[in-house]
């Protein structure tokens, strides 16, 4: 864990030492030596409030994601709403025109993105870890990078654990609001009809990938509001790091 020394009182301190280092006779080797590890100190001190500050901004970034689109409708009123796999939109054209399934579209989308909400859920304590595996290395790279550097840090880190942990509470979700056997029921419907190419697309690795797809671009939009609005950098700790990134 880091401490954030507050930056007046530490350098009054260094600034004593080296005036009693100096009144009592230090070499210039041995000034020079205090002053780099004076430097030493005060990049420590600087590298670790960094840390801090990325890792809060991470935090906000993926409580507000998870937060908004694991709510009732969060992914299907939202600009990351689930749509139909291309291939899926072959067999739902062809069966509007079969008795009993002219919603097909709409029915299957209402319930894959009830599916993604549920399983939006899960994601937190996956993010969590990440967030907390954050190097200083990996803090400055992101602080000096592009304006969706961290997202893109957590996206590197983080997507495939997601998408192990989300598929099987996809799959159960989709079972849930009965989006699986909904589709298969379709499916087989459109294989009757005479002179198409069988099919048999599935929802689940679709719906998975787009389910991660809204949550990053989401964490990516938060990103961006606090790197370019300081009105976003609600704490002390944010205005001081980002700041720098400012300059």
């Amino acid at each position: 864990m880091f401490y954030t020394l507050d930056k007046q009182k530490l350098m009054k301190k260094i600034l004593t030492l080296l005036f009693l280092v100096s009144f009592l006779g230090a070499s210039n080797a041995q000034l020079g030596k205090i002053l780099k590890d004076v430097k030493k100190v005060i990049t420590n001190e600087e590298d670790g409030e960094v840390g801090l500050g990325l890792k809060e901004a991470l935090k906000f970034g993926v409580e507000e994601a998870v937060q908004k689109l694991s709510t009732e409708n969060g992914y299907l009123e939202s600009p990351y709403k689930i749509l139909l796999p291309e291939e899926a939109i072959v067999v739902v054209n062809k069966l509007k025109k079969v008795p009993g399934f002219q919603d097909v579209e709409k029915n299957l989308v209402e319930k894959m993105n009830q599916a993604a909400e549920i399983a939006a859920k899960k994601a937190t304590p996956i993010f969590v870890n990440a967030i907390t595996s954050l190097t200083i290395k990996d803090a400055m790279n992101i602080l000096l990078g592009e304006k969706d550097a961290a997202t893109r840090y957590l996206d590197s880190n983080t997507r495939q654990p997601l998408y192990n942990e989300f598929l099987p509470v996809i799959q159960s979700a989709l079972d849930e609001v009965n989006a699986r056997t909904y589709w298969t029921t379709a499916v087989d419907a459109y294989n009757k009809i005479p002179f198409t190419k069988k099919v048999n697309p599935e929802l689940d690795d679709h719906v998975n990938n787009k389910a991660l797809d809204g949550l990053f671009s989401l964490i990516q939009v938060k990103e961006e509001k606090i790197r370019t609005n300081q009105s976003e950098r609600k704490t002390d700790l944010l205005k001081n790091v980002f700041a720098r990134q400012d300059k």
